[in-house]
C-alpha cells in the first residue's frame, strides 16, 4: 500500500452532556463545508483503494464469480393489472432496470414505460422511488433521485407518447403516491428540514407544483406521515405513524378534494393501519392485543371497531391485504413468516412453503378481483421465487425463480440453532454452509445482524455469498432482541433501556458458534449495516477479542451526541427507539453503549467501514468521527474506511457497481482472517 495513513485534525471541542462535560475533538467533520473534511474523506477514500488494489485479485476474482453466475439478460415474471402485463427486465451491460407492459405475458416487454439507464443519464446515482400507473392506465408518476439525498423529482409521464407532461415536482420523498379515480389528481408528500415526511400534498395533473395544496399536514416531530391507495381504489389512505402510536385518515377517491375524515384519533401507545374491504374497513391494531388483533369497522363509521381475528401471545400480525372476495395475513411465528388465506367468516389456512427457515412476502397483487395471489419467497438455499396461490385450488405453483447459472445449489446446507443469551433467553440463528464444509470449528465465519426498529429479517438468498460458502465458510443471521421476529415483545426487550440486549445477544450467538464448532471461534467476522452498524460497533466495543474483523456499513456509531442534537435530521423521531440522552436516565445508559464514546485504547478486530457523503439517515460524520477515533486510540488497529462521494444510505445504485462493491467486502473479511 502507497497511500498513508490518514490523521485527521484534533481540535478540542467541550460538549455538556448530563454525564458531565466530554472533548470531542472530531467534532468539526460535522460541517462538510469545513476547508479539512472532504480532503480527509478522500484521504481516506485513497487509503481504501490502496488497500484494495493490494487485494485486486481476490476482488477481481469474486466479483467475476457474481457476474457469471447472474443471468444479465432478464426479467421479472409479468404482473397483471388492468387487462395489462407489467414487467421489469435487466440487459447485459445496463446497470438499471428497464420497465415495461404489454397485452399479454408473452408482448410484456414491448412498450417500455421508463428504462432507468436513460434516465440517470451521466450520473453516478440513480433511484426509482414513485412507479404508479393512473386508474386508466394512460399515465405514469415516478420519481427520481441522482445523488443518494433521498429528495425526490416526482414527473407525470404520458405513456402512449412516452414523454413527460410539464408536471414536475421537486423535493419530494419516499411518503408513497395516490390517484384520485378519474386521474386528475396525485397525492404526495414532501418532507421537512429535517427529512421527516410531513406533508401530503394534492396535485391536479397539467398544473404547476406552485397551486398544489396542502391536505394534511403533520406537526408533531415525532411522526412520519405517508399516502397510498386501497387496493379497491375506491379510497385514498394517509397514514401518519410514530414509533409508538398512529392515525390514519381516509379520502373517498371518487371525491379527491373532499377532507381527510380520520378512522380513529391517535392515543398514546396504540398503533393501527387500515384497508379497505368491501363494506367495511379493516383495521390492524396492538389496541389491548400487544402482538396485534385485526379489527373491522363499518364504512359509514370507521371509528366503531369490532373484533374479526383475535390477538394471540407470540404470533405477531404484521400485514393484512384485502381482496374483494378474501384477505391475506402476515405473521411472525418463532422467528418464521407465515402468509394465511382469510376467508369473509374469519377462517384462517396457512399457506405451506418451505421446511427450512425462510422469507415469505405477499408479492404484487394490483388487481382487487382475483382468482389467486402472486407470493415470493426464498431460503438462505433457494433463490428469490415467484410463485402463484390458486385461491379455489390451494395449490402453490412457481411462476419463475431466479436461475443462478453453473450452480448446483444442492450444495448447500442451511439449518436453524439457538443459542443463550446470558439472561437465559434463546437467540435464533439461521446458518447456511457448503456441504464440504465440515462443522468441526476450522471454518472462518461471518455473523450478520441488525435487531432494531422492530425490523425483521428474514433469511435471504444472495449470489455474492455463494463466494465465501465455495471457500469453506460459514454465514450466519442472528435474530437478537430489538427486531420483531419472535413478537412485539422481543422489540421491546431491545429498545430504550433494554437496548443493550441488542448487543449482548448477537454476541452469545457468536459465541455460540464458536462453542459448538459450526465456526472457529477465532475467524468470526461480524457485519450490519446503518442501526445494525450501531450493533457490530457495540459488540466490538464491548467484546473486541470475540471478532477478527468487522465491516460496519453507514454505522450510526455517534448515539450520545446525535441523539442530542435535536437540529439533525430525524432526531426527534428516533427518541421513541433510543431515548433521550439529554435526560436520566437515557443519558448514561445510551453512553454505556456508544461505540464512538466507548473507543479506547484496546486492540480492534480489523474493520472495513463505510458511510455516503449524501446520506440523510446515517450522517458521514458518524462513521468518519469513529474512524477518526479509532485511529488516534489504536493505531494498530487496521481500519478501511470508504466514503461514497456521489450516494446515500444505500451505497452504490447500479447493479455492477454493487456487485464489485459487495466483492470487495467479502475480500476484506477473507483477507481479514488469512
Amino acid at each position: 500500500m502507497t497511500s498513508a495513513t490518514p490523521r485527521p485534525s484534533r481540535r478540542d471541542f467541550v460538549r455538556s452532556r448530563v454525564t458531565g462535560d466530554v472533548n470531542d475533538p472530531y467534532s468539526w467533520l460535522l460541517n462538510k463545508e469545513d476547508p479539512e473534511t472532504i480532503p480527509y474523506l478522500q484521504a481516506e477514500n485513497a487509503f481504501a483503494d490502496a488497500w484494495f488494489t493490494h487485494h485486486t485479485p481476490t476482488v477481481d476474482a469474486i466479483f467475476g464469480e457474481i457476474k457469471a453466475r447472474v443471468k444479465e439478460d432478464d426479467a421479472s415474471f409479468p404482473v397483471l393489472h388492468r387487462n395489462w402485463w407489467y414487467t421489469s427486465r435487466t440487459e447485459t451491460g445496463k446497470s438499471y432496470a428497464i420497465h415495461s407492459r404489454g397485452t399479454s405475458a408473452a408482448t410484456a416487454t414491448e412498450q417500455v414505460l421508463l428504462d432507468e439507464n436513460i434516465e440517470a443519464g451521466d450520473s453516478e446515482y440513480f433511484s426509482l422511488s414513485a412507479f404508479d400507473i393512473s386508474n386508466d392506465a394512460h399515465l405514469l408518476a415516478w420519481s427520481s433521485d441522482l445523488d443518494g439525498s433521498e429528495m425526490y423529482t416526482l414527473r407525470i409521464r404520458d405513456v402512449a407518447r412516452g414523454i413527460d407532461l410539464v408536471d414536475e415536482i421537486p423535493d419530494t420523498t419516499w411518503g408513497g403516491t395516490a390517484w384520485s379515480t378519474n386521474d386528475e389528481w396525485l397525492f404526495y408528500v414532501t418532507p421537512d428540514e429535517a427529512m421527516r415526511p410531513d406533508k401530503v400534498w394534492r396535485h391536479r395533473v397539467g398544473t404547476s407544483h406552485t397551486d398544489d395544496v396542502v391536505v394534511l399536514e403533520e406537526k408533531d416531530e415525532r411522526f412520519f406521515v405517508g399516502v397510498g391507495a386501497s387496493r379497491s381504489g375506491e379510497w385514498i389512505i394517509i397514514d401518519s405513524s410514530s414509533k409508538t402510536s398512529s392515525e390514519c385518515w381516509v379520502i373517498d377517491a371518487n371525491a379527491p378534494t373532499s377532507n381527510p375524515l380520520s378512522v380513529a384519533p391517535r392515543r398514546e401507545d396504540v398503533e393501527y393501519q387500515v384497508d379497505h374491504w368491501g363494506d367495511v374497513f379493516t383495521i390492524t391494531t396492538n389496541l389491548d392485543a400487544v402482538d396485534f388483533q385485526v379489527m373491522t369497522a363499518p364504512i359509514t363509521d370507521p371509528s366503531s371497531w369490532s373484533p374479526f381475528i383475535t390477538h394471540v401471545s407470540g404470533q405477531r400480525i404484521t400485514q393484512f391485504d384485502c381482496f374483494e372476495n378474501f384477505a391475506l395475513l402476515q405473521r411472525w411465528v418463532e422467528a418464521q413468516q407465515v402468509i394465511s388465506l382469510v376467508s369473509r367468516d374469519g377462517q384462517i389456512n396457512d399457506i405451506h412453503i418451505l421446511n427450512e427457515p425462510h422469507e415469505a412476502e405477499i408479492d404484487a397483487n394490483p388487481d382487487w378481483a382475483t382468482s389467486g395471489v402472486r407470493l415470493s419467497y426464498q431460503s438462505l438455499t433457494t433463490p428469490n421465487t415467484t410463485a402463484w396461490f390458486d385461491i379455489a385450488t390451494s395449490e402453490l405453483s412457481t411462476l419463475k425463480q431466479t436461475h443462478v447459472i453453473g450452480t448446483d445449489l444442492s450444495h448447500y446446507i442451511s439449518e436453524r440453532v439457538w443459542a443463550t443469551a446470558p439472561d437465559g433467553i434463546r437467540i435464533p440463528v439461521d446458518i447456511v454452509r457448503h456441504v464440504d464444509t465440515a462443522r468441526d470449528g476450522t471454518a472462518p465465519g461471518v455473523i450478520y445482524a441488525y435487531g432494531s426498529y422492530e425490523i425483521s429479517t428474514p433469511p435471504w438468498f444472495s449470489i455474492a455469498r455463494l463466494s465465501l460458502l465455495d471457500r469453506g465458510w460459514v454465514w450466519a443471521l442472528a435474530h437478537p432482541r430489538g427486531g420483531g421476529e419472535m413478537g412485539r415483545n422481543w422489540y421491546s426487550d431491545g429498545k430504550l433501556l433494554n437496548k443493550r440486549n441488542t448487543f449482548t445477544d448477537t454476541i452469545a450467538c457468536a459465541d455460540h458458534l464458536a462453542a459448538q464448532s459450526i465456526c472457529d471461534g477465532n475467524k468470526l467476522v461480524v457485519r450490519g449495516g446503518s442501526a445494525g452498524g450501531l450493533l457490530v460497533g457495540a459488540c466490538i466495543t464491548m467484546a473486541p477479542q470475540r471478532f477478527a474483523a468487522a465491516i460496519a456499513e453507514v454505522p450510526f456509531v455517534d448515539v450520545v451526541n446525535t441523539m442530542s442534537d435535536p437540529s439533525l435530521p430525524l432526531t426527534v423521531t428516533e427518541w421513541e427507539e433510543w431515548g433521550d440522552p439529554r435526560e436520566e436516565p437515557y443519558a448514561s445508559y445510551i453512553l454505556s453503549y456508544s461505540p464512538y464514546d466507548n473507543t479506547g485504547t484496546a486492540k480492534y478486530p480489523h474493520l472495513y467501514v463505510t458511510a455516503g457523503l449524501n446520506d440523510p439517515r446515517v450522517s458521514y460524520h458518524e462513521p468518519a468521527k469513529w474512524v477518526a477515533r479509532l485511529r488516534y486510540e489504536s493505531p494498530t488497529t487496521t481500519v478501511v474506511f470508504k466514503c461514497e462521494m456521489g450516494a446515500g444510505h444505500g451505497g452504490p445504485s447500479g447493479r455492477y457497481e454493487q456487485w464489485r462493491d459487495e466483492a470487495r467486502t467479502l475480500t476484506f473479511a477473507i483477507a481479514s482472517v488469512a
